[in-house]
């Protein structure tokens, strides 16, 4: 990447942060976020520094974007952002799994939605109480059985059913997504296991892997079997959550249908809202 794409990101961050979070004077201030010389204080360099590298006038060393990420005490994705601007990898190049504040608000404040929170291999990280009451989300016992993507492909939900064009949509979404995280977490074995053995078990995943589809649009449709043999047609709308890296997962219903009436129902009846830490990333 360009110098001054990493620049751009620094001086975004630096003047989107809260100085009083990081223990700074709030009192009254000219700029908007940190001044250089705040930021150079608390990542241990010159404001001059600070200055050229949003300029694009020097190039940070794997040092340099560390201590600038816990400066500004940045989530996981805008971490991992910083080090690819830079031209780096990631420390530990692991998939962040962290329920995160960001997270945990989404799930709190739409407790009568259905909604899961996933990492960015698509492996399930919480749910609230509304999401499995809609009880098509089986356990299988396999080591990837909280991932999206490997039950897509490799070990479908029988009370998960869609139409050809939803299907497609959504199979297009999976593979953008894993795609886009083997390449920002190189280094993560488990992600690296679990599209190799996807690659081996399904051949619609594989032709999808080295053919990628393009993505229409991030929400698809589907009627969710409930156990008791209704079903109830949903449409899920995916939502970034880019500082932990994370996404949710929101179903909802056409207003005024049938299926907000059943929703509503299916809903009522799973007790009081809660939210649930889930999965487990790769074997064993």
């Amino acid at each position: 990447m360009e110098r001054h794409e990493f620049g751009a990101a620094v001086r975004q961050l630096r003047e989107s942060t809260d100085a009083q979070a990081l223990g700074l004077s709030g009192g009254r201030r000219r700029v908007r976020g940190l001044r250089r010389e705040e930021l150079g204080e608390l990542a241990g360099m010159s404001a001059d520094y600070v200055r050229r590298l949003e300029q694009g006038r020097s190039h940070p060393s794997a040092g340099v974007v560390n201590a600038i990420s816990r400066a500004l005490r940045v989530g996981r994705g805008e971490y991992e952002r910083l080090c690819a601007l830079a031209g780096y990898a990631a420390a530990d190049g692991q998939v962040p799994t962290e329920v995160g504040p960001g997270a945990t608000r989404l799930l709190e404040r739409f407790s009568d939605t259905p909604m899961f929170v996933s990492d960015a291999a698509m492996n399930l990280v919480a749910v609230n109480n509304a999401f499995l009451a809609l009880g098509h989300w089986d356990l299988t016992g396999g080591p990837w059985e909280w991932n999206v993507a490997w039950r897509t492909f490799c070990d479908p939900f029988e009370g998960f059913k869609q139409s050809s064009a939803d299907a497609t949509d959504h199979e297009a979404v999976l593979v953008a997504r894993l795609r886009a995280a083997v390449l920002r977490y190189p280094a993560d074995a488990s992600l690296t296991a679990l599209v190799d053995e996807m690659r081996t078990r399904s051949g619609l995943f594989d032709s999808l892997w080295r053919a990628p589809r393009p993505v229409a649009a991030y929400e698809s449709s589907a009627a969710f079997v409930h156990p008791d043999g209704d079903a109830v047609t949903l449409v899920g709308n995916l939502l970034a959550i880019p500082g932990d890296d994370l996404a949710a997962l929101m179903l909802t219903a056409a207003p005024g249908s049938a299926d907000a009436a059943r929703l509503a129902e299916i809903v009522a009846a799973s007790g009081e809202p809660s939210i649930i830490t889930v999965g487990r990333p790769g074997p064993g």
